[in-house]
């Protein structure tokens, strides 16, 4: 029997699908999905007539997304899809209402790699625009990961991931000149890994 919920949603981030039951991006109606992957963060706005881009650095994923495209969106353009770094991003700056970058930035190499993948998403949210993250942090763990230095550290799991702690995103809010829509949220995965929520908004 089919599952009325996965056909309308895909296998979308829980935490986006919050923000869409609250109505908030509603009036949104440009969408880019930075470290897209397959698209499963795609399938509702596909569905449901947004216009839509992504970018993944695998052309595989890429490959993957267009094809998710044909089959929800047939008159949807699939060229919105590109494989490529996010640093080179290709599409116009300050062009989008919804940025999303799921499980992308605590891949960074470093601080100024952080910062570097931060802002060139940030560059794509218009003002007015929102930009929805969510990324690996340090919050409720803080005693369980091990400092590799620049950022990087591992975490119980045996991964290495580059975490954030709530502070530094504060600071981050507050350099970019944005404004939080959604307090900051953090799940603790059975103190293997911490995920965190972080959801700006771009000022007018």
């Amino acid at each position: 029997m089919a599952n009325p919920l996965k056909e309308l949603l895909g296998d979308i981030d829980i935490y986006l699908f919050d923000q869409l039951l609250k109505g908030r991006f509603d009036k949104c109606r440009r969408v880019v999905d930075i470290g897209c992957g397959g698209g499963r963060n795609l399938h509702y706005f596909l569905k449901n007539g947004f216009e839509v881009y992504g970018i993944d650095r695998s052309e595989h994923a890429i490959a993957d997304v267009k094809a998710l495209c044909r089959q929800l969106a047939p008159d949807h353009s699939t060229e919105n899809f590109v494989a490529g770094n996010i640093e080179g991003i290709p599409f116009e700056k300050e062009s989008f209402d919804l940025a999303i970058c799921s499980a992308v930035l605590h891949f960074a190499d470093d601080k100024v790699h952080f910062e570097s993948l931060l802002h060139a998403c940030w560059n794509m949210v218009k003002p007015g625009g929102y930009f929805f993250t969510r990324l690996a942090s340090d919050i409720g763990i803080e005693e369980l990961v091990i400092d590799l230095d620049n950022g990087k550290h591992m975490l119980p799991d045996g991964s290495e991931r580059y975490l954030v702690n709530h502070q530094r995103l504060l600071d981050y809010t507050h350099h970019l000149g944005a404004e939080l829509f959604e307090p900051i949220k953090t799940t603790n995965v059975h103190n293997m890994r911490a995920m965190t929520t972080w959801c700006l908004q771009k000022k007018a």
